[in-house]
């Protein structure tokens, strides 16, 4: 009786771990595939009014000026 036991647990835990297995790669498929459908079907905007002028601010860029550059060489034209 402990072997059925035993051999039922076996499938069971086969089978189960298949069914991940299953689930995990339909969600990297799918995970694919979604970068993919924003290149095909690009959301276009509303249209406008023609003459109409709109202003779209973007993100503004947080680079900051380093003072830690280096040193400044003036060079000079040597004439031989």
């Amino acid at each position: 009786m402990t072997f059925l036991y035993y051999l039922f647990l076996f499938f069971f835990f086969y089978y189960v771990l298949k069914f991940l297995v299953f689930l995990i790669r339909l969600f990297r498929i799918i995970e694919q595939i979604k970068p993919n459908q924003q290149y095909e079907n690009p959301q276009n905007p509303p249209p406008q009014q023609e003459g109409k002028v709109t202003l779209e601010k973007t993100k503004s860029s947080t680079k900051t000026k380093s003072d830690n550059v280096g040193d400044y060489v003036d060079f000079e034209e040597v004439e031989e």
